[in-house]
């Protein structure tokens, strides 16, 4: 498979929650735990296919420590975004929209559009990032592709980062983006029955605490939601460790405490969190909709994403839980021609095709 630098760093530092942060002391990691690799670079657990691309990954270590001025560093030094597609590809319109009470305006990208009298399904896009860095910019290409295949409308949302805005600032901009995709579906043609959220890693986590918060404040009915490799416990790798052989390719236990310290304003893995700001704190998961929830067997997410979906089940949420063998974190952003990444991606699509039909209910003209 073709990499490139530029490839890696749009991956990293957008779509796949940056998957080289913190890579750096992966291998020391295993080291200190008396457990030895059975192949000299470590990867004798990753899918073959996948192996270049987490190669280049661990070839590219974070600054260390990982304070601000690393983290602003980081923003600034990121390759510039992928173009996004052009015609007749859907079209990317670029608006501002109301925050919540007190609140900057939040800027959001408008996919797909189309006001022809035909009400379609769509979804809310939460980029990831770790809560630190990314770009909403990043995914155009990815979300077009989307609104094509599923004749969607997508709405990106261009939420503030940590640790400059604490939460709950990055998920009050996220739910004042959904309560606008509601609130104006007629003039976006969209059907306001088959309105869906998705995101990835730290988007993923977003979109968790979005639907919570949907729910909570009876704001708006979604139909759907799809976490990918979600970020949703902050006490993974603070008072909770996973196997040394987890989590070691992109974004592993350090990074994590980092991210959800710079989100939540406090130490991660502390005794008590903001309520709604920890998806897997939150106890009542009933009345959720429906999810789809992916990750990859070597991923640092894998237990938090099992335990959350065996949650959601347990409290009568329909819930789809995928895990790829050999899959480390972003591996569908790095290596999106695998047979892995093709058949990860295909299967939260169809999930979220069939949400829209089920919502649908077959009525015409949707």
């Amino acid at each position: 498979m073709d990499f490139t630098r530029r490839t890696f760093g749009i991956a990293a530092l957008g779509a796949a929650a940056a998957p080289a942060m913190l890579t750096a002391g992966a291998g020391q990691a295993v080291a200190r735990s008396g457990i030895a690799s059975t192949d000299s670079d470590g990867l004798a657990m990753v899918d073959p296919e996948l192996r270049e691309g987490a190669k280049l990954i661990l070839s590219r270590p974070l600054p260390d420590p990982l304070d601000h001025k690393a983290i602003l560093g980081m923003r600034a030094k990121a390759p510039p975004p992928p173009a996004a597609l052009p015609s007749p590809a859907p079209a990317v319109e670029l608006r501002r929209v109301p925050g919540a009470q007190g609140q900057p305006d939040v800027g959001v990208a408008v996919i797909g559009a189309r006001r022809d009298g035909v009400l379609r399904p769509a979804v809310l896009h939460i980029h990831g990032g770790g809560f630190i860095v990314g770009r909403m910019e990043d995914t155009f290409p990815a979300s077009q592709a989307l609104a094509e295949e599923l004749d969607c409308v997508v709405v990106e949302v261009d939420y503030r980062l940590s640790p400059e805005t604490r939460f709950p600032g990055p998920l009050e901009d996220c739910h004042a983006a959904l309560v606008w995709l509601h609130g104006n579906a007629e003039e976006l043609g969209v059907d306001r029955d088959r309105i869906a959220i998705k995101g990835e890693s730290a988007g993923g986590g977003l979109a968790a605490m979005l639907a919570i918060a949907a729910r909570d404040r009876a704001s708006v009915p979604l139909c759907f939601q799809v976490l990918i490799y979600p970020m949703l416990d902050d006490r993974t790798g603070s008072t909770r460790h996973v196997p040394p052989f987890i989590g070691t390719i992109g974004w592993n236990e350090a990074g994590n405490v980092v991210g959800w310290t710079s989100l939540l304003g406090q130490p991660a893995g502390m005794a008590s969190v903001p309520p709604g700001a920890v998806p897997a704190r939150v106890e009542n998961l009933a009345g959720l909709p429906p999810a789809f929830i992916g990750v990859g067997a070597i991923d640092l997410f894998v237990d938090e994403d099992i335990a959350y979906a065996q949650a959601l089940i347990r409290q009568g949420v329909p819930t789809q839980m995928l895990v790829v063998p050999g899959a480390y974190h972003g591996f569908d952003f790095i290596a999106p021609a695998s047979r892995a990444a093709r058949t990860f991606t295909a299967s939260w699509k169809l999930a979220l095709g069939a949400a829209f039909l089920k919502a649908s209910g077959d009525r015409p003209g949707t």
